[in-house]
């Protein structure tokens, strides 16, 4: 995942990047780089259109179970996030409590 990250930072650059700017942008950060491994998201992405990739992927995120109790139910469709949103706001928060049995965390 990091590296398809690091592709994707140096494609906002505007040129196609290169395994060299993969390398640069990990090392940057203290990660080490795996040439095999940054050629071959340069291979696999090379001759496509990052943008067109990224919705194409989006498309199958929907459909992916996110696991979790209820025997593996899928992710809700986005059309439905609006109306989750409006039942989490019309709950009442509940009271936060001072009771830190006598210390606190930076205290």
């Amino acid at each position: 995942m990091r590296y398809v990250a690091a592709y994707c930072l140096a494609a906002l650059g505007g040129a196609t990047p290169s395994a060299k700017d993969i390398e640069k942008i990990l090392s940057s950060v203290g990660v080490d780089c795996d040439a095999a491994l940054a050629g071959k998201v340069i291979s696999e992405l090379e001759g496509k259109d990052l943008q067109e990739v990224i919705a194409e992927g989006m498309t199958k995120v929907g459909s992916m179970p996110v696991g979790g109790g209820g025997g593996g139910a899928a992710a809700a469709p986005a059309a439905d996030a609006p109306a989750a949103a409006e039942e989490k706001k019309e709950e009442e928060p509940e009271e936060e409590s001072d009771d830190d049995m006598g210390f606190g965390l930076f205290d």
